[in-house]
C-alpha cells in the first residue's frame, strides 16, 4: 500500500485541487450578482460553486480526509490571494487613459465582504461536508453507500454554508426576506445539483480509484 506522503504527488490529485481552487475563485467573483430564476432568486455563484462540493466528495472518498483538508485550506489561500490582488489593483492610481475606475470599484469594491462571508461559510461548509463523508464511511456503511453519503454530506455542508454566507454577505444590502429566500433556494438547488450529477460523481470516483491503482503499480 502506498504511503500518504507518496500520494501527495499524485498528478490526478493535483488536477482536482487546481480545479477546486478555480471553482472557489470564480464563484467568489460572480457571487455578487443575483439572478431571477422564475419565482426564485439565486446568485450567479450557484452555477459553479456546487462543483467544489463534488470534488470535495471525490477527494475524501479516494484520498482521505487529510488530503481533503489540505485542499480546502489551499482553496482558502488562493481565494484570499485573488482578493488582496484585486484590492491592490483598486488602490493603485490609474493612468490618464484609464476611465473605468468607478465601474471597477462598483464591481469589485464589494468583493472583500463577499469573500469574507464566503471564507467563513466555505471553511465551515466544506469541513462539515468532508467530515460527514469520512465519518459515515468509517461507521461501517462502506463504499456501497457512497451515493447516500455524497448526498447527505452535501445537505449538511450546503446548509451550513448558506446559513453563514448570506446573512454575513448581504445583511443591510438585501431585505431579510430576500436573504432567507436565498438561503433556502441555494441550499435546495445545490443539493439537487448533487443528486442530478451523482452518476457522474460515482463514475469519477471509480475512475480515480482505478487510475490511482495503476499509478501505484507503476511507481512500485
Amino acid at each position: 500500500m502506498k504511503q500518504l506522503a507518496n500520494r501527495r504527488v499524485s498528478a490526478l490529485y493535483l488536477v482536482l485541487v487546481l480545479t477546486f481552487c478555480i471553482c472557489l475563485i470564480v464563484a467568489n467573483l460572480v457571487e455578487i450578482k443575483t439572478i431571477d430564476l422564475g419565482p426564485l432568486t439565486i446568485t450567479a455563484g450557484v452555477i459553479i460553486f456546487p462543483l467544489s462540493y463534488i470534488i470535495n466528495d471525490c477527494v475524501v472518498e479516494v484520498y482521505g480526509l487529510r488530503l481533503a483538508k489540505f485542499m480546502i485550506w489551499l482553496g482558502f489561500a488562493s481565494s484570499l490571494f485573488v482578493t488582496l490582488a484585486l484590492q491592490l489593483s483598486l488602490i493603485l492610481p490609474g493612468s490618464a487613459e484609464w476611465t473605468s475606475q468607478a465601474a471597477m470599484q462598483e464591481i469589485y469594491g464589494s468583493v472583500p465582504r463577499i469573500v469574507a462571508a464566503s471564507f467563513l461559510a466555505f471553511l465551515c461548509g466544506s469541513m462539515v461536508n468532508a467530515y460527514t463523508m469520512e465519518r459515515m464511511k468509517s461507521s461501517g456503511d462502506g463504499v456501497r453507500k457512497f451515493s447516500f453519503r455524497a448526498i447527505m454530506s452535501t445537505v449538511y455542508g450546503e446548509s451550513v454554508d448558506s446559513l453563514i454566507f448570506f446573512p454575513v454577505a448581504f445583511a443591510g444590502v438585501l431585505s431579510w426576506r430576500m436573504i432567507v429566500s436565498l438561503m433556502v433556494t441555494q441550499a435546495v438547488i445545490k443539493t439537487m445539483y448533487e443528486v442530478l450529477i451523482l452518476p457522474v460523481t460515482i463514475m469519477a470516483v471509480k475512475r480515480l480509484r482505478k487510475m490511482e491503482r495503476i499509478i501505484e503499480i507503476e511507481n512500485v
